[in-house]
C-alpha cells in the first residue's frame, strides 16, 4: 500500500475531500530531488492496483488527462458490489469487480499478476485482516483534519510491524514504511 493521512490518520474528509492533500504542508518547498514521494518508483514495483469503489470516484472526480493519469498502462481493479460500470471517464482504464477478494486474488494469479498496489481505506483494512498486504508507505500530512475517514477500519487481530523506515520531505510531508507481520 502506499497512501497519504492527515497526522491524525485520515485519507479524506468525512465529506469524502482530499483537497487538503494539495494545500497542506510547504507549497514553496523545492521537490526537485524527489517530486513525487517515490510514486513513480512504487507504481514501477506494482504489476497491478486494487482500489474500492470510493476511491475510485475521487479519482474519477478529478478529471486527470492523459498526462495526468499517474497509474500508467497497468491493470487497476475496483471492489465494488453496486456499481457495474466504471464512470465514463474511467472506462477503459479500470475494471470493476463484484465478487470476494479470495476469487479476485486468484483470477489476478491466473494472469499472471502478484504484486498489487492496494488502495483506499476499506480496501487496505479487508486486505489486511486477509492477511494480504506486505508492505505499508504512508505519506503523513502536516495538518489535522479532527475528523473525517480514517486510514484503517476494524482489524480483525493485532498486526506487527518492523523495519521502519522514515523521510521528511522537503514539503513537511513525512513519509513512514514498514513491513507487516501477521502474528
Amino acid at each position: 500500500m502506499f497512501i497519504a493521512t492527515s497526522a491524525d490518520g485520515y485519507i479524506a474528509t468525512e465529506d469524502g475531500g482530499v483537497d487538503w492533500l494539495q494545500e497542506a504542508g510547504n507549497q514553496a518547498a523545492d521537490m526537485t530531488d524527489n517530486p513525487d514521494a517515490g510514486f513513480s518508483a512504487f507504481m514501477a514495483s506494482v504489476d497491478c492496483m486494487i482500489m474500492g469503489r470510493k476511491c475510485m470516484e475521487v479519482i474519477s472526480s478529478m478529471n486527470l488527462s492523459a498526462e495526468q493519469w499517474p497509474y500508467g498502462d497497468i491493470p487497476i481493479v475496483v471492489l465494488s458490489k453496486t456499481l457495474p460500470e466504471p464512470p465514463a471517464n474511467l472506462r477503459g482504464k479500470v475494471e470493476m469487480f463484484s465478487g470476494e477478494i479470495d476469487q479476485l486474488i486468484q483470477e489476478l494469479e491466473e494472469r499472471g499478476l502478484r504484486h498489487a498496489y492496494v488502495d483506499g481505506g476499506t480496501t487496505i483494512t479487508a486486505f489486511l485482516n486477509k492477511q494480504l498486504i506486505n508492505e505499508m508507505i504512508i505519506s503523513v500530512a502536516p495538518v489535522l483534519l479532527g475528523a473525517g475517514i480514517p486510514l484503517f477500519g476494524r482489524l480483525d487481530r493485532r498486526i506487527d510491524l518492523s523495519d521502519a523506515g522514515a523521510t521528511v520531505l522537503a514539503n513537511g510531508f513525512v513519509q513512514v514504511s514498514y513491513t507487516v507481520h501477521y502474528g
